[in-house]
């Protein structure tokens, strides 16, 4: 651990170059992303460690040791190569949820992703809050009385 913070895992070789292939902008503000979703899933009871791969040529962030969550990925905004976006499962209702709880903290890409400024101060407790949603989305769905 240093500056207080848990250590992150070693990046995958070929998640490393997809990031480096991002422009510099982009690139920082998604490895604070990154590291933003590893110190939340460490907060979080039963989702375990995070598998860090590829999806789509893009970071992917899975929770297949306990399957608690839905896949959160990393890249570029469609709309701009200077944004980047925050992407979850379109068959999930996780966007809609975020929309709705944070409707002025984000720009957000139909029912798929967060925009986020490449610049400016990183939303980190909303961000936070949408990154613990999607990392434990199974676990709440199984808690879920059946009608």
């Amino acid at each position: 651990m240093t500056d207080g913070l848990p250590s992150l895992p070693e990046m995958p070789g070929d998640v490393a170059q997809a990031f480096d292939a991002f422009p510099m902008a982009v690139r920082r503000r998604l490895l604070q992303v990154r590291r933003l979703i590893f110190e939340t899933a460490a907060k979080l009871d039963g989702v375990g460690p995070l598998t860090e791969t590829l999806k789509w040529g893009e970071p992917a962030y899975l929770t297949e040791a306990t399957g608690s969550g839905s896949t959160i990925r990393l890249g570029l905004s469609r709309a701009s190569d200077k944004d980047c976006g925050v992407f979850f499962n379109c068959q999930t209702s996780l966007v809609d949820t975020f929309h709705e709880r944070f409707p002025d903290a984000f720009a957000f890409e139909k029912n798929r992703a967060i925009l986020l400024s490449a610049s400016g101060p990183l939303p980190r407790t909303p961000l936070a809050t949408c990154l613990a949603a999607a990392l434990t989305y199974h676990q709440s769905r199984r808690k879920k009385p059946r009608a």
